[in-house]
């Protein structure tokens, strides 16, 4: 008689971890480059001193760090996503679906890790 499995052996815990660490340190390395983007902090040039007399180059720019915001926010979002993620492991709880309590495949947590629905659940969600 074959029991099914209710979680992922340790093994399997340490497979996820490391892909995880792995997109969360390039995450995080692209937020602080978004970070430092934003604040200007490598800019050497006269953007912020220089008068400037074209009002169509200031809403671009303007956009521009709207949009950059924007993405730093998501980034953000995810890093913290994996982060609980990683909280989960140590739990031995990761990769259980939170609306079915069944595993979420291997192969959507390989590819987002920080899931926590599997793809019926997050498409029953929608409905």
């Amino acid at each position: 008689m074959a029991t099914e499995k209710t979680r992922y052996s340790d093994e399997e815990l340490e497979e996820f971890r490391e892909i995880i660490n792995e997109k969360l340190a390039l995450a995080r390395r692209d937020y602080s480059q978004m970070m430092r983007s934003l604040m200007n902090v490598d800019g050497n040039d006269v953007d912020d001193t220089s008068p400037t007399y074209k009002i169509l180059e200031e809403g671009s720019a303007t956009q521009s760090k709207e949009e950059m915001m924007q993405l730093a926010s998501r980034q953000q979002k995810f890093i913290k996503g994996l982060e609980a993620a990683l909280i989960r492991i140590e739990n031995k709880t990761y990769g259980i679906d939170r609306i079915t309590g069944e595993l979420i495949p291997k192969e959507r947590l390989r590819i987002v890790p920080h899931a926590t629905l599997s793809v019926a659940s997050k498409n029953a969600r929608k409905k």
